[in-house]
């Protein structure tokens, strides 16, 4: 039986070199939207770091040699391990993260779609032939270019998807013959332990994989060991950033916040773009990075629109995520709730309507929609990670674009018309990592490059896109005469 099909509140420890130990400082997990103590989960100190760092390093010396056969065959029983208890993880995810059970299984069948993806791109790391005769004395010379996996990676996961980006960390570390350290966020470290428990299921290396629980302070040993290739991390800006600074020589990829925006034009079917909206700004309680935040609509269809999504918006159920009928459930804390709604406050004393929603419970804030606000207010020009949306007339299309761009954040942006000029226009103005034309920014498949500009991060996610940051090509070049 797994040591993680619990009863309530069973102890838990954590995986490093193949080995489960109960050692360090035991820490309470509780349900977000009671307080119910689910778990108590074994966190690391510094002295687990370390052997944590050791063991892959150690380990490196045989990922580093499998053939893509034998990785692609451990990604696939994972990928089947995680099939095979589907029920078990959602449920857990649901406890932990408070997430609505319909989101959570449809969390879970991502993860199962990601390693899968990742079990078929383990044999598809490429080469290059290059011919190097461009210059007399070099005539005679060519070259292939071969990728290597960069060595040891630690990897550092949010709260809001502890099972997918965890599986967005591990899963190309595999592929690409890496060991990780992966350390998960404090609230939901359940879904991380389970993984680990499935990936030696697998055959995976001891060492290859250590999933870690730790205080902040002890993760910074993870971020600057110099011993470690690279650091994937998934979070805020304001640590995401830091992290950046305190990385020395090693790579780094950054998947961070955002404040995404809709562009809704007159010749676009209101009622699906609300729809989507709606689903795009509330699900899992607005705690997306790519959540729905501001919503820009064309003004001759701006009443009718604002109209769909009222609608929409009341039609949501709010409650315990394991309801089966809860479509919005808690935020992760009640202090995340409180923030959400001295923001909505502070737009409405600035002048903003408060059209439906913004009541608190705990940590249940009812879904928000707010309109009459202004860019500089906190509601659009910061990430308020919570069911408040934003909505506002245009008159000139050029013009909402440049209202998007007036963020420090670029990640995605969704843009409703039927003209392609106006798609193309987008497309070529938005300054974002994706433009998703005919949906929300919130749109993801997780096999696509994702990743954004400005402070929404550096590199891309997506597997063959990790991958390619988690190896480095290397140059042979052949003089045969």
């Amino acid at each position: 039986m797994s040591q993680l099909t619990a009863t309530p509140a069973a102890t838990f420890g954590f995986f490093v070199d193949g080995k489960w130990r109960e050692e360090g400082d035991l820490v309470d997990i509780k349900a977000p939207f009671d307080g119910e103590v689910i778990a108590h989960v074994c966190q690391g100190r510094r002295e687990h770091v370390e052997a944590a760092i050791q063991a892959a390093v150690k380990a490196f010396g045989t990922t580093r040699r499998l053939p893509a056969f034998e990785r692609q065959r451990v990604l696939r029983a994972i990928s089947e391990g995680i099939h095979e208890r589907k029920a078990e993880f959602a449920q857990t995810l649901a406890r932990e993260a408070g997430k609505p059970i319909k989101a959570a299984r449809t969390e879970v069948e991502r993860a199962i779609f990601t390693f899968t993806v990742a079990a078929e791109e383990s044999t598809r790391i490429y080469g290059e032939y290059l011919p190097l005769d461009a210059q007399e004395f070099t005539a005679g010379r060519w070259g292939i270019v071969r990728s290597f996996p960069l060595g040891p990676i630690a990897g550092i996961t949010p709260f809001n998807f502890p099972l997918n980006l965890v599986a967005h960390k591990v899963a190309p570390a595999i592929a690409a013959g890496c060991p990780i350290i992966l350390k998960p966020a404090p609230q939901t470290p359940l879904c991380a332990l389970m993984l680990a428990e499935v990936a030696q299921q697998a055959g995976w290396p001891d060492g290859g994989l250590n999933v870690l629980p730790l205080a902040n302070e002890e993760a910074g040993l993870l971020v600057s060991d110099e011993r470690l290739k690279m650091i994937s991390f998934t979070g805020s800006a304001a640590v995401g950033w830091q992290v950046k600074r305190n990385a020395g020589k090693k790579k780094v990829l950054l998947e961070l916040g955002g404040n995404a925006g809709v562009i809704v034009h007159k010749d676009a079917d209101l009622s699906y773009a609300a729809e989507r909206c709606v689903a795009g700004g509330f699900s899992y309680a607005g705690q997306t990075c790519i959540s729905v935040q501001r919503i820009l609509v064309e003004r001759s269809v701006f009443t009718p629109f604002t109209d769909f999504l009222l609608s929409g918006i009341r039609a949501l159920e709010t409650g315990d995520p394991l309801d089966e009928t809860t479509d919005l459930g808690p935020m992760i804390r009640e202090s995340d709730a409180i923030r959400a709604s001295d923001w909505i406050q502070e737009a409405v004393r600035g002048g903003a309507k408060l059209l439906c929603g913004g009541k608190r419970k705990g940590p249940v804030l009812e879904p928000a929609l707010l309109t009459g606000t202004r860019p500089e207010m906190k509601v659009n020009c910061q990430e308020i990670f919570a069911p408040v949306v934003t909505v506002e007339p245009y008159d000139n299309f050029e013009d909402a674009v440049r209202q998007l761009n007036h963020s420090p954040y670029g990640l995605q942006a969704g843009v409703f018309t039927n003209d392609a000029r106006l798609l193309f226009s987008a497309f070529e103005e938005l300054e974002v990592g994706s433009v998703i034309a005919g949906d929300v920014p919130t749109f993801r498949i997780d096999s696509m490059p994702y990743g954004g500009v400005k402070d929404s991060g550096l590199g891309r996610e997506g597997l063959r896109y990790a991958i390619e940051e988690m190896t480095e090509p290397r140059l042979l070049v052949m003089n045969l005469r």
